[in-house]
């Protein structure tokens, strides 16, 4: 190969490149799930998205976004955000970020984890996935760009130590407590107004107290309650000069009510992480993560290649 087919066949390998990583962008923008309210949501139709933050005190935010999508541009839309990692691009979710909670601040910090290399199995976002009907976790086997929840299912994030079998640091919520259960959608997203002496079963995590016991009757005391002679009128003179003997028998004490048990209440179940509604917000900046690192690789791996391919033709013509 002359030197200048050589170049030539270098050019050619570069715009291949090129359209290669210009198509590894397009599929990697976040776009293509549609932010919805929660109320939208249903038991078959939509996916809800949960990303906890309780490793930063925070809650467990939950939100509705339409399908088929990924879980990559679930985490991109709506007001969310996340960023790569250098090493891996932005594909690996190294920190997530919501517009509505500390401003779309995310996490874990540059301070706590500066996103160049792929974090720990002890400190990383963990993805998990619950579908329709299923109250169990699933983590995740594939990566957010590849995974497509399906419709009515559950998506989560959560951070901490999970290692790959998905077996340690699972999620500290079920299921239940994050899908929608309407079958459905409801109109507006606002909650209806209710008598709370009929009202629908509260939201999981809803601390209501303990159970108030029940009132006393209003009425006077039962007979033989030890409160009768100081409530009762005085007897009739009249009627106490002739006795009869049937009057003069007292008669048997009413049977008073079983005191109340001394045994002490059983302790309420320690309360998991507050979930609370992420409305859909103005999209968060965010960072796309790096292409370089991927670019780089490839184009030294090409030209090694073809570095290599000419010096093998030239040897040949040379022997």
């Amino acid at each position: 190969m002359s030197r200048g087919g050589f170049l030539r066949a270098l050019a050619r390998t570069a715009a291949s490149l090129g359209l290669t990583v210009a198509a590894f962008a397009a599929t990697a923008a976040p776009a293509g799930a549609a932010p919805q309210p929660m109320s939208q949501c249903t038991t078959s139709s939509g996916v809800v998205l949960a990303v906890d933050f309780s490793r930063w005190g925070g809650p467990v935010y939950r939100s509705c976004g339409t399908t088929p999508t990924t879980g990559y541009e679930l985490l991109n839309q709506g007001g969310w955000a996340t960023t790569g990692t250098g090493h891996d691009g932005p594909a690996f979710i190294c920190r997530i970020g919501y517009s509505g909670h500390q401003g779309g601040k995310q996490f874990p910090t540059p301070q706590q984890d500066d996103c160049v290399l792929t974090p720990p199995a002890s400190a990383y976002w963990s993805y998990w996935h619950a579908n329709p009907g299923q109250n169990t976790w699933e983590y995740s086997q594939l990566g957010a760009m590849l995974y497509k929840p399906r419709p009515g299912s559950v998506d989560l994030w959560i951070f901490g130590a999970t290692n790959v079998e998905g077996t340690e640091g699972k999620p500290g919520v079920t299921p239940d407590q994050l899908r929608a259960k309407n079958a459905q959608p409801t109109g507006g997203g606002q909650p209806v107004p209710q008598d709370t002496r009929t009202a629908a079963p509260l939201p999981p995590n809803v601390n209501t107290g303990p159970r108030p016991e029940n009132p006393p009757p209003a009425g006077p005391p039962p007979a033989g309650s030890g409160q009768a002679a100081t409530t009762q009128p005085p007897p009739d003179p009249a009627a106490t000069e002739s006795p009869s003997p049937s009057a003069s028998e007292s008669a048997p004490p009413t049977p008073s009510a079983s005191p109340p048990s001394s045994a002490p209440a059983a302790a309420a179940p320690a309360p998991g992480p507050k979930v609370v509604e992420a409305a859909p917000a103005a999209d968060a900046a965010h960072d796309a993560g790096s292409y370089l690192p991927a670019v780089a690789t490839g184009a030294l791996v090409l030209l090694i290649g073809a570095a290599a391919v000419y010096a093998a033709k030239r040897r040949r013509r040379t022997e």
